[in-house]
């Protein structure tokens, strides 16, 4: 069952997660330098496991609980990344030198976005096969 709404969600997460970092970046210091997320090595890590973790989520589609379960837990990774980004950006301008936000910063808001329809859609399929069972 791989045709399903979710996992076309979960794979444009796992895109997300693990491609578009490396294109777009994450901000541009006062002196010019533009910081990507391979530059960052807590970064590049959460987005690689967010990657993991979505298409693992594909490939569990017969075990929904499960599924659900692990998006749940890549939504909080992603909030988590979404969090450490807000706190580089708003900290007092003495202690951070970030003059420019990048495209990057919001991947995290993207992906949480898609995990939460992945996660409406993997709800709306429990619910069917509940109704079917009930009817047997």
């Amino acid at each position: 069952m791989i045709q399903r709404i979710q996992s076309i969600y979960l794979l444009l997460t796992a895109i997300i997660a693990g491609g578009l970092p490396f294109v777009f970046n994450l901000w541009k210091t006062t002196d010019g330098t533009i910081v990507f997320a391979k530059d960052i090595m807590f970064v590049i890590a959460a987005f690689l496991i967010s990657a993991t973790i979505s298409i693992i989520s594909i490939f569990m589609f017969k075990n929904r609980k499960l599924q659900f379960v692990l998006n749940r837990l890549n939504i909080i990774l992603n909030f988590i990344l979404l969090i450490v980004f807000v706190y580089c950006s708003i900290t007092t301008s003495g202690e951070n030198e970030i003059s420019e936000k990048g495209v990057g910063m919001i991947l995290p808001i993207v992906s949480i976005v898609l995990l939460v329809l992945a996660n409406k859609a993997i709800k709306k399929d429990e619910d069917l096969v509940k109704s079917v069972d009930r009817l047997r």
